[in-house]
């Protein structure tokens, strides 16, 4: 059998080109570069590499084709290019997952973040993929034990579901998004940080995860000042990594934070190439990109694993209409809705349970678990009805007796709401049974 060092050595080898072709620069028009020489050499969404006059290198895509030459975007802003400096083709952007990568930080590309050598798997994949075929696929799976009271009972998360964190700036999403890296169970975990500040990339893994939580993951991430192409890619190739370890049968965790700056940098290429931002400030492929990259997630075919998937949203002025907040949920599984009124009170996390669902019941429920919860949901609306009312200090104990039972559950709900467990599923709905007894709304 072929070791691992001969299987890398050969997919570099392969990967070298016998000629190339080398374009020009032909003019500069703002952050694009139009190039000749290429036209029929490259394809659409081909990484190009531009050899500037003092041997430094510029990366890009090639983002339109003409007869008269190609447009490329380049990863960073064009400075110090001129007029016929060089530029060759590197082909698709492919990517070559291994079980080495658990563990690890890469950039979107595929390369090392973390500043060791990087091994490459024996297969080249693109990052762009189909999603398994609907009448091949599994039906969801049974529930996950999150470690969290709330999401093990009135918003359950099982194998192969996909969810969204709709949240503001500052709510706690990502520190949502980290428990649920910790506590789920899984057999591989690859998160993809999209955006994100490059101090928190490095807080993330080694202080949020650790080294505990980095042995099951892959970390793709494309920092803040990352090139629109980079940002875009991100989710993609921690998708595509994802669903490599899918299909050799293990279940995979995948968790993208966030969403809103995938669009955001996928409406940057757009606008680019030439999209009006139509719809609500974004192009009108939008929506078709995030769809595309949410029904890639999910059960896998009857022989392979599944992807549960949590994207994450951020949703600005906290209005869960915005643009992404509205494509994303209707293709989704479910949503947790994350409220600011509640964290500035100090709950964490900070869900709105009534404008939260899980699609999973109540499938993902027994009978006698779906009556607790139908409960528990009624008294949180009776309370909410009347709390004003009740905070003002105008409503006399007695009066309503459905009311009385909504005022004690509300108060014994917010810390259930804010409990984590280790002793499972089973554990959390005795403590949801419990605050519905002590309410007066279950009798023993």
């Amino acid at each position: 059998m072929q070791n691992a060092a001969l299987i890398h050595l050969k997919t570099k080898v392969a990967d070298i080109a016998q000629t190339r072709t080398v374009g020009r620069v032909i003019a500069a028009d703002g952050h694009t570069l139009r190039i000749s020489g290429l036209e029929d050499e490259v394809c659409l969404g081909d990484r190009l590499r531009l050899i500037r006059r003092d041997g430094t290198f510029l990366m890009g895509d090639v983002l339109c084709l003409g007869q008269d030459g190609v447009t490329m975007l380049p990863d960073d802003p064009p400075l110090q290019v001129a007029l016929a400096d060089r530029v060759v083709s590197c082909g698709r952007a492919q990517i070559c997952p291994d079980s080495s990568w658990l563990g690890r930080v890469i950039d979107p590309f595929g390369n090392p973040l973390d500043g060791r050598p990087l091994q490459k798997g024996g297969l080249s994949v693109d990052i762009q993929n189909a999603p398994p075929a609907a009448v091949s696929r599994k039906a969801m799976g049974p529930r996950l034990d999150t470690g969290f009271h709330l999401f093990n009972t009135m918003l359950p998360i099982v194998r192969g579901q996909r969810v969204g964190i709709f949240a503001g700036s500052g709510v706690g999403k990502s520190h949502l998004l980290a428990d649920l890296v910790r506590m789920m169970d899984a057999d591989v975990v690859v998160m993809a940080l999209v955006g994100e500040r490059g101090r928190e990339i490095n807080d993330f893994t080694q202080n949020v995860l650790g080294e505990a939580g980095m042995k099951r993951t892959v970390v793709v991430a494309a920092s803040a000042d990352a090139g629109p192409t980079a940002r875009m890619r991100c989710p993609m190739t921690a998708m595509r990594i994802a669903e490599v370890f899918r299909d050799t049968g293990k279940h995979v965790l995948l968790f993208v934070d966030s969403i809103t700056r995938f669009a955001e940098a996928h409406r940057e290429v757009a606008v680019s190439a030439g999209e009006f931002p139509s719809l609500r400030s974004f192009p009108p492929s939008t929506p078709m990109q995030i769809t595309k990259l949410a029904e890639r997630a999910g059960p896998g075919p009857r022989d392979a694993g599944d992807i549960t998937a949590v994207f994450s949203v951020l949703v600005a002025a906290s209005d869960m209409n915005e643009p992404v907040a509205d494509m994303l949920r209707g293709v989704l599984d479910g949503h947790f809705v994350l409220s600011r009124k509640l964290a500035d009170q100090g709950q964490f996390p900070a869900v709105e349970v009534l404008q939260s669902v899980s699609r999973s019941l109540p499938d993902a429920a027994n009978t006698v678990e779906n009556t607790l919860i139908r409960k528990a949901r009624r008294l949180i609306a009776t309370y909410n009805d009347s709390s004003a009312m009740v905070q003002a200090g105008l409503y006399a104990e007695g009066s309503d007796p459905d009311l009385d039972q909504a005022i004690l559950f509300h108060n014994l709900f917010s810390e259930f709401c804010t409990s984590t467990t280790s002793d499972g599923i089973g554990a959390s709905f005795e403590k949801l049974r419990f605050c519905l007894r002590r309410s007066g709304a279950l009798k023993d």
